[in-house]
């Protein structure tokens, strides 16, 4: 294993950054490292047309039918499943590419494609409307098509456009609908403010005081949301930081205590022990031993 887990970033020399890639074809190039746990800085959204593979999310399993859609939000830890015998697709983009303007950038922030706080999305393309394979090819037409004046906006409206028919079918489905209003607005602002302060082990007050609302007024739109108080979000996320180096990385216990805020080995242990009934060494030793 290496000292943290491998990242890899939009592949440079591009003209714009957005990509279609045949999974066959990465998986087979890059076996050893698509099949361990690796992470991206820009989204992915996964066309698997054959095969029944489980991919690795975060430690969870994903058992995913012929002809169904995966998206991966970037930053998250992710892996194929080494077994192989699938093929399908793979559409990639960044930020820079898809937010053109506010209004993208609210969406991409907001889409449950890749924000749902419940679940990790996959569509069913078998149940769904046929235009999402429309607009996938008519995606890779376009990219195969000598650029001109006009290339960039025509496909960036096609993958907005296959993004929001995504949405629309993820929400046909199994999707679990949270009421929206003030609660779940606070709720998500909250959870993305976590995503980038957990290290620093701010206290619920700090953030309460950063959406400028009371902490009560915090605790109720997350329990009303989520079912969790506002310091059980912060500590989820802070353990599965925890996971993710411990199983993925050759880092030492104090190290990864360092990493995640705590000053004292000794106060990681605790805290990890306290919230998951197994000190770090003992769940490294129990997920490795699977």
């Amino acid at each position: 294993m290496a000292s943290k887990i491998k990242q890899y970033a939009f592949k440079p020399g591009l003209p714009l950054e957005i990509e279609i890639i045949s999974i066959g074809d990465t998986f087979l190039k890059g076996l050893a490292e698509t099949t361990k746990p690796h992470r991206t800085d820009f989204y992915q959204v996964f066309w698997f047309q054959k095969g029944n593979p489980i991919h690795i999310v975060d430690f969870r399993s994903v058992e995913l039918k012929p002809n169904s859609l995966l998206f991966i939000k970037k930053q998250r830890v992710h892996q194929f499943d080494p077994a192989g015998g699938y093929e399908g697709l793979g559409l990639l983009f960044t930020d820079q590419f898809f937010n053109r303007t506010d209004l993208d950038t609210k969406f991409l922030t907001n889409t449950i494609l890749f924000n749902d706080l419940l679940d990790i999305p996959v569509i069913d393309l078998n149940e769904s409307s046929p235009e999402l394979p429309r607009i996938f090819s008519q995606i890779d037409t376009e990219l195969n098509l000598p650029a001109d004046a006009l290339h960039y906006d025509i496909l960036q409206n096609f993958l907005h456009n296959f993004l929001l028919v995504a949405e629309r079918e993820r929400q046909k489905r199994d999707f679990t609908q949270i009421p929206k209003g003030a609660d779940l607005d606070y709720t998500f602002q909250f959870t993305q403010l976590i995503e980038k302060h957990f290290i620093t082990h701010l206290a619920v007050n700090e953030y309460a005081t950063n959406l400028s609302i009371s902490e009560r007024r915090l605790h109720q739109a997350t329990t009303r949301i989520l079912g969790k108080s506002p310091k059980e979000l912060i500590d989820e996320r802070i353990l599965l930081e925890a996971k993710r180096l411990l199983v993925h990385t050759h880092l030492s216990i104090k190290e990864i205590g360092f990493q995640l805020g705590f000053e004292e080995p000794t106060y990681f242990n605790r805290y990890f022990r306290k919230h998951t009934g197994k000190t770090p060494i003992e769940f490294k030793g129990s997920y490795i031993g699977r």
